[in-house]
């Protein structure tokens, strides 16, 4: 933890003084889904109020009250709502116009206090002393709040991808599969609503804070300058990312008590995101300059047409039930018009296609005009190829007039939106594309012609730089369990259950052996105990694991350190013993050599003194073998002594 302090007062990537626009608007957020909160609690007592009130006056007073705090309520979600359409906020501040995106503000959340119920935890599941891991508790405490106002950089990504993979331990070892017996809850308010939703679960913690990791990503998207080609291709780097975070919370998190972590609102966001990726790369593509050739009209033509379908799609997951009460109008608005501006963009690069062609370009104009149009059901629709510069002119011109109907559409929908309307640099991206088709359709009108504009269908939607999204790579960020001293994880878990320790001392002669030997690391377990040994008297019993040798504890000690440990104890011996209760795991893995995923060791206190200690299934059927023959047969010793010289190693 040292490494991400900073100034010794708060952890990299956190940012909890944040004064800037963005800063605010969190921290006013914060402070409405408290209010929320509040007024929801309040509700909840007068309803019970009035159910268990019997007079008529006072019913009459508590539906009064009622109705006052349900007019809080609907003020408090406008004010809510009203924040989350402030999307020009986390917009860049650069003097570049560009159509805004659209970010996600974090997920708020309650203290929690681990400390008392985690103590609680560890002596009674791991009979240790709390005290030694004050530590890490409190460092567990100063991860979660840092994580609660991140910082909208790299940094900030990386601390609660951090959080995230620290949960997994917390989980693993405090939390027991019985989420009834847990006595932390985890509070957190709806992204979207403030709603608030509580649960017991490690599982709604970590999907919460995979929810803040694709909105910071939303954010980080939105703050790029995209006027500038390292800005635009962050962007797009960032909105694949936080699709991605939104897909992997939808695909393994399930049963989430909050609509913003619903499968409809989480499929919807990766849409979008998608979306906005997509929109990117279209102002990636004219950075590097416009083509103008009929090739080059006509793909920009079809990747405006590929970004207004994927906005399309977008507006009619908003708009399908639950969410089209659930998404702010703001966002459905934007959607809408940026689905209206690109549609008229495609219609305007075609015109461009046929109006400024050459001769020389026809058989390119005919390629590509086989498949060109397609119906309301995306259907290729055949169509013929203009074949002088009349029909050209007259078909671009067609082509020019939907464009500029649909520009004068695109900002209609932007007008009838309160909070767009707030957006300069929206409408005015939308008035220079008005403008400019208006302009080139006055270029082709003349006092003579009298022709009739044919209608148009739309274009096919195809694009050459079809993105995919970016899960993230949760095993890139390696973290340190805060609460390692508990022993090694696939032992000393929630999940797993053993006996209290106990500690049982040793004494033996010169002539004599402990009688026990042991395999396996971290922690060893006692493979044999001699009959009528000292260990067998003492209660040591096969299956054993050995925590603890004198005053060390060895729970993460391998094998040749216990044998260390055993030798330099002379003829005094303490041991910290612990029997498993819901597993054996010693047959498993005598059938397997292996323990804990290692090849097996096993080392003997015999009776003569000597450990001894072997490899592989072979060493262990000779070791067993002989320490169960009489103690007097010295014949037999000697003689698998020399059989077992080359395998084992005699430790005197």
């Amino acid at each position: 933890m040292d490494d991400n302090t900073v100034d010794g007062t708060s952890i990299k990537g956190s940012d909890p003084l944040n004064e800037s626009a963005r800063g605010k608007l969190q921290s006013r957020r914060s402070k409405i889904n408290d209010e929320i909160c509040r007024e929801l609690k309040m509700r909840a007592g007068a309803e019970n109020l009035y159910r268990a009130a019997s007079n008529r006056k006072m019913k009459e007073t508590v539906a009064l009250e009622l109705q006052f705090v349900n007019s809080n309520l609907q003020l408090l979600k406008e004010e809510l709502s009203e924040l989350n359409s402030s999307v020009d906020i986390y917009q860049n501040d650069s003097s570049s116009v560009t159509v805004p995106m659209i970010p996600l503000g974090l997920k708020e959340t309650n203290d929690v206090h681990f400390a008392a119920p985690f103590k609680d935890y560890i002596i009674d599941h791991y009979s240790e002393d709390p005290e030694r891991f004050r530590s890490a508790i409190n460092d567990l405490d100063d991860l979660r709040q840092s994580a609660r106002t991140p910082s909208r950089d790299e940094a900030g990504i990386d601390l609660l991808l951090e959080y995230y993979n620290q949960l997994y331990f917390v989980e693993k070892r405090l939390f027991p599969s019985n989420k009834s017996t847990s006595s932390i809850y985890f509070h957190w308010y709806d992204s979207l609503t403030g709603v608030p939703s509580s649960q017991r679960t490690v599982g709604f913690e970590k999907g919460s804070i995979l929810f803040n990791i694709g909105s910071l990503y939303t954010q980080m998207g939105c703050r790029q300058d995209r006027s500038t080609l390292e800005g635009v291709e962050a962007a797009i780097g960032n909105f694949q990312k936080a699709a991605g975070a939104f897909y992997y919370l939808q695909d393994r998190f399930s049963h989430a008590p909050s609509m913003d972590m619903q499968p409809q609102t989480l499929i919807m966001l990766v849409q979008l995101m998608m979306s906005q990726a997509q929109e990117c790369t279209y102002e990636k593509q004219l950075l590097h300059g416009l083509d103008s050739s009929v090739k080059g009209y006509l793909d920009i033509a079809q990747e405006s047409a590929q970004i207004a379908r994927m906005y399309r799609e977008t507006h009619k997951m908003m708009t399908c039930s639950p969410l089209q009460d659930y998404v702010p109008f703001s966002w459905v608005s934007m959607v809408l018009v940026k689905e209206e501006h690109f549609s008229a963009l495609s219609h305007y690069y075609t015109a461009l296609a046929l109006i400024e062609n050459r001769d020389s370009d026809f058989d390119v104009l005919e390629k590509i005009f086989t498949n060109f149009y397609v119906d309301a059901e995306m259907n290729t629709v055949p169509s013929d190829v203009p074949q002088n510069t009349e029909e050209r002119r007259t078909l671009g011109k067609s082509h020019m007039r939907e464009a500029l109907l649909l520009h004068e559409d695109a900002m209609r929908v932007h007008n009838l939106c309160k909070q767009l309307r707030k957006i300069d640099t929206c409408q005015e991206v939308l008035k220079q594309a008005h403008d400019r088709s208006l302009l080139k359709f006055e270029s082709l009108e003349s006092e003579d012609d009298f022709t009739e504009d044919k209608s148009v269908l739309s274009l096919k939607p195809f694009t050459n730089h079809l993105l995919q999204i970016i899960q993230p790579d949760l095993a890139k960020y390696k973290v340190e369990d805060f609460f390692h001293d508990l022993g090694p994880i696939a032992i000393f878990s929630a999940r797993h259950q053993w006996s209290s320790p106990r500690v049982i001392q040793l004494t033996k002669n010169d002539n004599q052996g402990f009688g026990f030997s042991v395999r396996g690391d971290a922690p060893v377990i006692i493979a044999i105990v001699e009959p009528a040994s000292r260990a067998e008297d003492c209660g040591m019993k096969v299956g054993d694991f050995l925590v603890g040798v004198n005053d060390h504890d060895t729970k993460w000690c391998k094998h040749e350190q216990i044998v260390k440990l055993i030798r330099s104890s002379g003829n005094q011996l303490k041991l910290r013993l612990i029997t498993p209760l819901n597993k054996d795991y010693l047959k498993p893995k005598l059938s397997s050599s292996t323990l804990n995923g290692e090849p097996t060791q096993t080392s003997m206190v015999t009776p003569t003194g000597s450990t001894t200690s072997g490899r592989g299934p072979k060493t262990r059927s000779k070791l067993s073998e002989w320490m169960f023959k009489k103690r007097d047969s010295g014949k037999s010793r000697s003689r698998s002594k020399s059989e077992s010289d080359t395998s084992n190693r005699i430790i005197r």
